[in-house]
């Protein structure tokens, strides 16, 4: 089976594990995927993320968040730039997500980091998916 989309299908996975409350989800494991899952976590989305070796890219194992009621912490994820429609933004176009309660998670020149610190460093760049 050929992925296209290797970010969308990383998203959707999460929403799935969710939404059939498992504690993690295993993903096959890419550069990129390993810095949104760093974002993720550093944002509190997400309890934790662990590479593991195999015999092929390595698998990424994502540790999925819940409140006391076990209700998902991640409330809902979109892609936006896709590849059939990239989007590109300047740093004083990033959108706020929710009126700054979620996150968009851009590709800048210094690497995938989220909104609020692409600002910060007065850095555009491809808008990859927004999480809240």
């Amino acid at each position: 089976m050929v992925i296209t989309d290797p970010i969308a299908d990383f998203l959707v996975r999460i929403k799935n594990a969710q939404k059939a409350g498992f504690e993690y989800v295993d993903i096959p494991a890419s550069k990129m995927k390993l810095s949104i899952a760093r974002v993720l976590k550093d944002e509190g989305y997400i309890s934790g993320y662990k590479f593991i070796k195999d015999k092929k890219q390595g698998v990424l194992r994502i540790v999925l968040k819940y409140d006391q009621n076990k209700t998902p912490v991640i409330t809902g994820m979109k892609r936006i730039s896709k590849p059939s429609r990239r989007v590109y933004v300047k740093c004083d176009k990033i959108p706020y997500i929710l009126n700054g309660y979620g996150i968009a998670i851009l590709s800048t020149s210094k690497g995938i980091m989220q909104d609020r610190e692409a600002r910060k460093r007065r850095l555009g760049g491809e808008l990859l998916c927004s999480v809240w």
